[in-house]
């Protein structure tokens, strides 16, 4: 059984990401890392895709087809199945994720900062604002880290989505918010490594020249993933987006099986959140 640190660089698409990201690439010549790219889950929006990303089940079969749903993940996730395994969990991760896998509606008085053994994320430090600055909160990743050396770590930045919400993708604005990102993962990804964990970075969507994600062009689903460290001797790399969740089980040592527990799309009709 390995720890995992999962990284999602929000937005980043893999044309992108292969031009920027070089402190991956070397890793890739190094022989330390494996990389696919694959296409996310349509719609290619946030909120349905974190879904995805943790549960292994598309939009379609979760229910999650919109940003401004409120809905908890329907199924188990890879945190509430760690957490039912023994294993500690934290998140450095957007307040959306908060909704998803501990409870909704997030408070940020209340959930901010999160330490509660009973939850699917136990150890959190959660953001609400997109422009939130990568290298803080890649600090809070290391902060939870340093503190807990939980067994499963989500790293989930927004800088990337934010300058090409603002920018477009083909900005410069958008490469170097990816030149950020690859920066900090050249710091705090050896230090990871060292200390035990399996590393997957990815991303939910890609990004447009136009600044959106929400369409089927390849700028807009087209997403990268890694694979560096020890641990994922033995496991392919994922052929699909949805694949991603039961991947990370498998390093964990737990049977992936056990998120196939939704055989049908839930009957819900969430009403969008007050101000929404």
């Amino acid at each position: 059984m390995a720890r995992v640190c999962l990284v999602l660089l929000d937005g980043l698409n893999a044309a992108t990401a292969r031009r920027c990201l070089a402190a991956l690439r070397a890793l890739e010549e190094a022989g330390t890392a494996r990389y696919t790219a694959l296409d996310c889950a349509l719609p290619p929006l946030s909120r349905p895709l974190y879904a995805a990303l943790f549960s292994g089940l598309s939009p379609a079969r979760s229910g999650i087809l919109r940003n401004d749903d409120p809905a908890p993940c329907p199924g188990p996730t890879i945190f509430s199945l760690a957490r039912a395994a023994g294993l500690t969990t934290a998140a450095a991760a957007y307040h959306w994720v908060h909704e998803l896998c501990n409870g909704t509606p997030y408070d940020p008085a209340r959930h901010r900062l999160t330490d509660d053994p009973a939850l699917p994320i136990s150890h959190g430090l959660f953001y609400d604002q997109d422009a939130y600055p990568d290298p803080a909160l890649f600090a809070d990743a290391a902060c939870l880290c340093r503190r807990f050396a939980p067994h499963l770590l989500l790293v989930h930045s927004m800088g990337v989505d934010w300058a090409g919400h603002c920018h477009g993708a083909e900005s410069r604005e958008y490469r170097d918010a990816a030149r950020l990102a690859d920066g900090l993962l050249a710091r705090w990804l050896p230090r990871w490594m060292d200390a035990g964990y399996a590393v997957l970075v990815t991303s939910d969507h890609g990004m447009t020249a136009d600044g959106t994600h929400n369409d089927v062009t390849e700028a807009a689903r087209r997403v990268p993933l890694w694979l560096a460290g020890k641990g994922w001797e033995g496991l392919p790399l994922p052929r699909q987006q949805t694949q991603v969740a039961g991947l990370v089980l498998q390093a964990l040592g737990l049977n992936p099986d056990a998120l196939a527990a939704l055989p049908q799309p839930p009957a819900h009709n969430p009403q969008p959140p007050v101000g929404a």
